[in-house]
């Protein structure tokens, strides 16, 4: 099962805190560590956000976790990141460049995402992070996606140790998520 931790956004306000956190998932050598980390922090500056991503880039990494920068293609470039996470709606860049996650909403729009390396699906169960203002897709939703296209799906939204299973076994190739890799919810794995 492939395994996307998204950071909180919290490094503006506790960036130790938030560099611990992440070194936690990156240095375990064995499960349950991560494939990929999405460096999400919207509120930071495009300098301040190249700062992170170097940092993040400079820890023991054993698992080769792959890491990418939301929605900033030419920061990963520059950092020399792994690749790039897309929001629902946003352009794809230049595949050979970058690994690229791409976000989805509805399962039947995974086809415009073409050239990307995996797609998050959500929320399929209500976001324990946040509000969110859509209702969760359920794993139906997993299903039709997974139907409709070749590229793998990853599960987001509301997602813990215990449903994860359950998203495996609707066709997803793995999970993603904020809460589930949280400081709080490390020890839990």
């Amino acid at each position: 099962m492939i395994r996307y931790m998204i950071s909180d956004g919290s490094a503006s306000l506790d960036e130790g805190r938030w560099l611990a956190n992440i070194a936690v998932w990156l240095e375990r050598g064995v499960d349950p560590g991560v494939d990929f980390v999405q460096i999400r922090e919207r509120g930071v500056s495009a300098r301040r956000l190249a700062e992170l991503t170097r940092r993040v880039l400079r820890l023991p990494n054993p698992r080769s976790a792959k890491i990418l920068v939301n929605d900033r293609a030419d920061i990963a470039l520059a950092c020399g990141a792994d690749g790039v996470h897309i929001r629902d709606g946003g352009v794809l860049p230049d595949k050979t460049l970058l690994a690229i996650s791409a976000a989805c909403h509805k399962p039947t729009d995974v086809g415009r995402l073409r050239g990307a390396d995996y797609i998050l699906l959500g929320p399929v169960f209500a976001p324990l992070s946040k509000t969110s203002t859509q209702p969760p897709l359920g794993l139906r939703a997993i299903r039709e996606a997974v139907r409709l296209t070749p590229i793998p799906i990853l599960a987001l939204g509301g997602i813990t140790e215990s449903n994860a299973k359950l998203c495996v076994e609707a066709g997803a190739a793995g999970v993603a998520g904020i809460s589930l890799f949280s400081a709080e919810s490390e020890t839990a794995g």
